[in-house]
């Protein structure tokens, strides 16, 4: 049994002082086949503690059912870090930031208007109670107080950020506890007064998330909370990337030494992001700085989350991980032995496309079931979370060249005329129009809305995808549309056609096929090529863009086959003729991470 309290100086763990050094290390950013190298490499750093959120949505299938296996294991994934030695700590949400689709937030509860997310609306209540009930179940077992390795769960996650509803906060503390959540609670939030004041519960430890000046944020912790261990539960060693801006990355020396003047206070630390790992699939999130849904200022962020961590996006050992352990190490005793090798990585190669390709207008009956509405409806009304949709309608004519507008997007729209493609409308262009002329016979008018990352910071979660309001030629809303979903979780029903073309603007799908003999972990570039999605054996490594600032995406080992492996490529604007394998990552052009200073 384990159990982490405090007293008026600091933490006591089965009563003898104790410090925590914590890594942040998210099951759901790492192949789980990988869990267990990840963790080693972790306890190696020196923590003693290793850090996780629990994604809502992300255990949250479409069908509505709660899933708790594979990727979705959260106890083998505790259980795989104690047998390393590792306290645990959980952040259940039911929001958790993380630069993850929605902050954690299932996107069905945008489908209707209205309700009032991260506060004390019923409906929003009654829905954290059915992720509870689920959830902590699963949790119970795994408690210090059971034998297990989990020695505090956090209430919400930096709530001060974003509002002051205490009725919500209590609301959660009491909905933990009631279902017998028996450890440590705790609250974290930014280190300014009004951060702390809107996101602390009474009776409950208070920390703080930073980067760096340690004494000056542990200044604003002591007015809030005047006694009782100092800890920072996150504190920003690297950053995360947007599409089109450069990759973040903070000095190895000056990382050590931030993390150096923290531990000297005293106080205890969680390392964020210890290894950062991969938005696979669809899951990366986005910020928005403007001040409305419609407003320039969407940044999505990018498939990698290597957020220049220590630990590697494919588990390499950093310059930054050396320079910490040495820290670290003046302060906790450091484990014995050798440090963990590099993991083995496949050979460079170069693949050329294979025979066919299959045009997204002309696969939508293979990918899709469509639905029939009167007028555009967002992802979320027609139980979709993740990936693309299309709109088809007809608009009849003669018409001249008028405007083409549409109203609310989300995110990127590719618009056709009689599958011609015609331009690009994008939510940071609010109010753009494309000029759209209409013969006698009339036209079919096709959009595709790719979705990025729904917002997962700020007051903006309402982040609805797809068309949120409607479709203008002018002044006259079009109607009559057929709706096709695109979640593109299985591609096995498309037809490869050597006769099919690939025109600039027009998606496609490519393939291409390449032996392995031993399964390793890659890297995959796609020079010359525009935006999209590759597949690896069927599974969604995620998104690319000529944008950057990722120029290769992360294929992890356990994802391919001794023997013929498969790519797949969904190219949206600009095709080329190859990708290639390499072994060593390249995530664009470098500038300062932010941390450095808040």
């Amino acid at each position: 049994m384990i159990e982490l309290d405090f007293d008026d100086d600091g933490f006591r763990r089965n009563g003898a002082p104790h410090r925590i050094v914590s890594g942040a290390l998210h099951y759901f950013r790492v192949h789980p086949e990988l869990w267990d190298d990840r963790l080693a490499r972790l306890r190696a750093l020196g923590a003693n503690t290793v850090d996780t959120y629990i994604p809502w949505n992300f255990h949250e299938l479409p069908s509505g059912e709660i899933d708790f296996t594979g990727w979705r294991d959260i106890s083998r994934f505790v259980r795989t870090a104690e047998r390393h030695g590792l306290d645990v700590i959980l952040r259940p949400g039911p929001y958790i930031c993380a630069e993850w689709e929605s902050g954690g937030l299932p996107a069905r509860l945008l489908a209707a208007e209205g309700m009032g997310l991260r506060s004390s609306d019923p409906a929003f209540l009654a829905e954290v109670d059915g992720w509870f009930d689920a959830v902590v179940p699963e949790l119970l077992p795994l408690l210090g107080s059971r034998g297990g390795p989990v020695v505090a769960v956090q209430v919400e996650n930096e709530y001060g950020s974003y509002g002051n509803d205490a009725a919500y906060l209590a609301h959660l503390r009491d909905g933990l506890v009631a279902r017998g959540v028996d450890c440590l609670l705790f609250t974290a939030d930014g280190s300014e007064d009004f951060m702390q004041q809107g996101g602390a519960i009474p009776g409950l430890l208070a920390t703080g998330t930073f980067g760096s000046r340690a004494p000056e944020r542990f200044e604003v912790l002591r007015r809030q909370q005047p006694k009782g261990p100092l800890a920072a539960m996150e504190f920003w060693i690297g950053w995360f990337d947007r599409i089109g801006e450069p990759h973040h990355v903070r000095d190895a020396g000056e990382t050590a030494a931030s993390l150096d003047e923290l531990l000297a206070t005293g106080a205890s630390v969680n390392l964020y992001m210890a290894h950062g790992g991969t938005n696979f699939g669809f899951w990366a999130g986005a910020n928005h700085s403007g001040t409305g849904p419609d407003t320039a200022g969407y940044e999505p962020t990018v498939t990698s989350y290597d957020y220049d961590a220590p630990i590697g996006e494919a588990g390499e050992l950093t310059e930054k991980f050396h320079a910490l352990r040495a820290v670290i190490g003046k302060y906790v005793p450091l484990p014995e032995g050798e440090l963990p090798a590099r993991p083995p990585r496949l050979e460079p190669r170069r693949l050329e496309r294979a025979p066919g390709r299959a045009r997204l207008l002309d696969s939508l009956d293979a990918l899709s079931t469509p639905v029939h509405r009167p007028t555009t409806e967002p992802m979320e009304r027609l139980g979709q979370s993740l990936g693309l949709i299309h709109y088809r309608t007809h608009v009849p004519g003669p018409r001249p060249e008028m405007p083409l507008r549409i109203d609310g997007i989300g995110d990127r729209a590719q618009v056709f005329a009689d599958g011609r493609p015609i331009g690009v409308l994008d939510r940071n262009a609010p109010g753009g129009t494309l000029p759209l002329a209409v013969g006698p016979a009339g036209v079919t008018l096709d959009i595709l809305v790719e979705a990025l990352g729904r917002a997962n910071y700020g007051p903006q979660l309402d982040d609805r995808k797809g068309i949120r309001r409607g479709v203008q030629h002018e002044r006259q809303r079009l109607h009559g549309w057929e709706i096709r979903p695109l979640p593109l979780a299985d591609l096995s029903a498309l037809t490869f056609r050597e006769d099919a073309g690939a025109a600039e603007g027009d998606p496609v799908f490519h393939r291409f096929e390449t032996e392995v003999d031993a399964p390793a972990d890659a890297f995959l570039a796609l020079p010359g090529w525009g935006r999209g999605l590759l597949w690896l054996n069927g599974f969604l490594l995620g998104r690319y863009t000529h944008e950057g600032p990722q120029r290769t995406l992360y294929a992890p080992g356990p994802l391919w086959l001794p023997g013929r492996n498969t790519l797949v490529v969904l190219e949206l604007d600009r095709h080329a003729e190859a990708l290639e394998i390499r072994d060593e990552p390249d995530l664009g052009p470098t500038t300062r991470a932010p941390s450095a200073d808040y």
